[in-house]
């Protein structure tokens, strides 16, 4: 059940165009208490078996889907409340139903990428059986990226030189090629309110490999440079969202 779950609250976030089951549209239409949506069908096991999309969803590329009509649990969206019917664990009763539901619901509406993605992380975790106090934590969705200090053909730079990441999101830089690098930030190209000093590392790294990374939680643009290799344009930026 958990790796069907993950696959298909990935599935419901991509929002995919494909074809339907014998090329039909599907139009979705809310009436009263009843929700007309596709449920995806999947061979587990040697076994097909249906497992619902959310409205206003398409059909996977690749996969069949059909034209089901269920009934709405109250507070909860439909895939929510259709996978609540499917579970026959322990973890029926021990999920947050309600939180799940709110998360999906998140990651289907929300135009902003840093709450869909956590959003989504969130809703993966809950059906997997995480506890709601463990998801709820803001380091249960952040997330660090690799940048390499030098390239692999030994160039001076940094890669990549542009990075983007969520407030929350970590930083780590390898020394990789070309050394030794330092991350040593502009003081005059950071957010208000940041202490340059505390997000640079100006002690240089020499070994292939070793690393420096940083925690991010204020929102805006950084620019941050090498200072042994300035001069040469090894120069770097990262855009916390």
């Amino acid at each position: 059940m958990f790796s069907k779950t993950l696959m298909l609250i990935a599935l419901v976030a991509s929002n995919a165009s494909a074809r339907l089951h014998e090329e039909e549209n599907v139009e979705v239409e809310w009436e009263g208490d009843f929700v007309e949506h596709l449920d995806l069908e999947l061979d587990v096991e040697g076994e097909r078996q249906l497992f619902p999309l959310l409205p206003g969803t398409k059909c996977p590329t690749g996969h069949i889907c059909r034209v089901r009509t269920s009934n709405n649990v109250a507070g909860l969206s439909p895939l929510a409340a259709a996978m609540k019917s499917n579970y026959k664990t322990t973890l029926l009763a021990t999920m947050d139903w309600q939180e799940l539901s709110d998360n999906l619901d998140t990651v289907v509406r929300s135009k902003d990428y840093c709450s869909r993605r956590a959003a989504m992380t969130r809703a993966a975790g809950l059906a997997a059986g995480v506890s709601l106090a463990s998801v709820s934590s803001p380091a249960y969705a952040a997330e660090t990226k690799e940048v390499k200090m030098g390239s692999d053909a030994g160039l001076l730079a940094f890669v990549p030189a542009k990075s983007s990441i969520c407030s929350g999101d970590s930083v780590k830089w390898i020394n990789n090629k070309g050394g030794p690098h330092n991350v040593v930030f502009d003081e005059d190209a950071i957010p208000d309110g940041v202490d340059q000093e505390k997000i640079s590392q100006t002690e240089q790294m020499g070994e292939e490999g070793e690393s420096f990374t940083m925690k991010f939680d204020t929102k805006g643009d950084y620019s941050y440079y090498c200072e042994p290799h300035r001069g040469a344009g090894m120069q770097g930026s990262l855009i916390v969202a």
